[in-house]
């Protein structure tokens, strides 16, 4: 990689305040997620059949129904999930938004090969099964879509892939959810990851803790849903993999407000040599906080987190919380920048004036902002290869030949190469971080790159293995391939 492009500084910026804003985003599920009046999507009646997606009469057009989340935890990504989307349509298909300060509004002129790629409608989920069906239940059999686009959390991805199984003719490409059962568990040909899973996002963050920081035993807390089990999965059999002993695991119930009861189920600072959080949305601070209260202040070099635990944390809980370590996600921190990704980012302010991304609590901000953080980036992917897919098809839409081309398919994106493995699951470079301390700031370095990790955790998940849960993995001893083999990472390049 060359040159240092500007917005890698903008964007560590950016991460100093990404908590906070989550945690307000988080609150406002409500604010600017409404779906255009014509194309709004309700939860369908019960009894009615699944239309023949795919291969029905003017089967001449992709019918998009994008699955977003407007309400629960993450309700304030709603618009970040479908600016994913129309960017893909805007950067490869040649559409024009129809808003520059909203991406709900849609896109018109989306064409691969002479085939049209109309938006029929967009999803509102609240992180739950039931209401994920009735969403995409109305997409598919009232709005006739052929084409999904979605969901963005664990629960509902495993209930979606679940009716994409019933339903063959019907093409999904996952958003953004990252538990590990829709691909590995749930198997349905019909649904494609371009993204990787919570405990993909962690590998080999549990070598790094023990070989280099020094832990030799940790307590896990984890939110106890699909995809926190996956999350603290990965961290388990990583640093248990390398010789670690985990001696707690805690699992409060996602959307906890009051945390106590669960940090009292923790070992105290000099039992343990450290903890790893897999608590989201603003239960992160929550947590945090709880455990402040509890246990005496925070030590960075002591927590590491996944996704959710990042620079913002030091505007609520000050700047003890550099050092502490940080698994990957669908984008690395901003110092790790390519031309390719300068392009992407680019592209977003390119398209849109602001966006209110959950980034900026449900305000019109900077649309590169929301661009760089993963929600947006795994729905942008998901179009990307939709897109792509229709270029190897011709244009073709039919269901087997379509999906066919994306099980095949190898998407070039802007922050790696993404292929699928044969679940149909994405296998993806890992980059892994550190929170550190800067002329009295906290911001994010990436510091170690572990490539082409696949679902199969270096052969600790498969089909005849349960699904993470609280229980499983157990922790023992295993042999990762990447273990001892990361690549550092230097000022955002990667020491090849």
């Amino acid at each position: 990689m060359t040159s240092r492009p500007k917005h890698g500084k903008r964007l560590l910026a950016s991460l100093l305040v990404i908590f906070a804003l989550i945690a307000a985003a988080c609150g406002n599920g409500g604010d600017g997620t409404t779906p255009p009046a014509d194309d709004g999507a309700t939860p369908a009646d019960e009894g009615t059949p699944a239309a023949d997606a795919g291969d029905g009469e003017g089967d001449n057009e992709v019918r998009l129904g994008v699955l977003g989340q407007c309400e629960g935890p993450f309700g304030g990504f709603h618009e970040d999930t479908v600016a994913g989307v129309a960017l893909a349509m805007a950067n490869h298909a040649g559409a024009t938004v129809n808003s520059d300060t909203s991406a709900l509004e849609g896109w018109e002129g989306a064409e691969v090969n002479g085939t049209p790629i109309e938006l029929v409608g967009i999803g509102c989920g609240d992180d739950t099964p039931d209401t994920i069906l009735g969403e995409i239940r109305q997409l598919v059999e009232q709005q006739n879509a052929n084409v999904i686009i979605g969901p963005l959390s664990g629960d509902e991805g495993i209930a979606v892939a679940e009716y994409a199984k019933a339903n063959p003719e019907l093409t999904v490409l996952s958003g953004i959810a990252g538990s590990q059962e829709p691909t590995l568990e749930v198997q349905a040909p019909n649904y494609f990851r371009f993204h990787g899973d919570g405990a993909i996002w962690n590998a080999g963050l549990g070598d790094l803790l023990h070989n280099e920081a020094g832990w030799d035993t940790a307590a896990v807390i984890a939110d106890d849903y699909s995809f926190g089990h996956t999350s603290a999965a990965g961290f388990i059999a990583d640093f248990c993999g390398v010789g670690g002993e985990v001696t707690t695991r805690v699992f409060p119930p996602l959307g906890t407000t009051d945390y106590s009861q669960y940090i009292q189920q923790l070992p105290d600072p000099d039992e343990v040599d450290g903890y790893f959080w897999v608590v989201g949305g603003t239960g992160t601070q929550a947590a945090l906080e709880a455990f402040v209260n509890a246990k005496g202040d925070l030590t960075g070099e002591q927590h590491a987190g996944n996704l959710f635990f990042n620079p913002g944390l030091a505007q609520a809980l000050g700047t003890n919380i550099a050092g502490a370590y940080v698994g990957g996600f669908a984008t690395p921190p901003g110092d790790f920048s390519t031309p390719e990704s300068e392009e992407y980012l680019n592209s977003a302010n390119e398209t849109w004036e602001t966006l209110p991304s959950g980034l900026s609590g449900g305000e019109p901000g900077e649309p590169a902002t929301a661009a760089g953080f993963g929600f947006m980036y795994g729905y942008y992917s998901a179009g990307v290869a939709l897109v792509k897919a229709l270029e190897e098809t011709g244009g073709d839409v039919a269901h087997e030949t379509l999906q066919d081309a994306l099980a095949n398919l190898t998407v070039e994106l802007p922050y790696g190469d993404v292929s699928l493995d044969e679940n149909r699951s994405g296998v993806v470079d890992v980059v892994l971080s550190q929170l550190v301390e800067r002329d009295g700031e906290v911001v994010q370095e990436s510091v170690a790159l572990i490539p082409e990790v696949d679902q199969t955790f270096g052969g600790t998940f498969g089909t005849d293995t349960p699904p993470p849960s609280r229980d499983f993995p157990p922790c023992e001893e295993s042999d990762l391939p990447w273990a001892g083999n990361a690549i550092p990472v230097e000022n955002g390049e990667p020491q090849r």
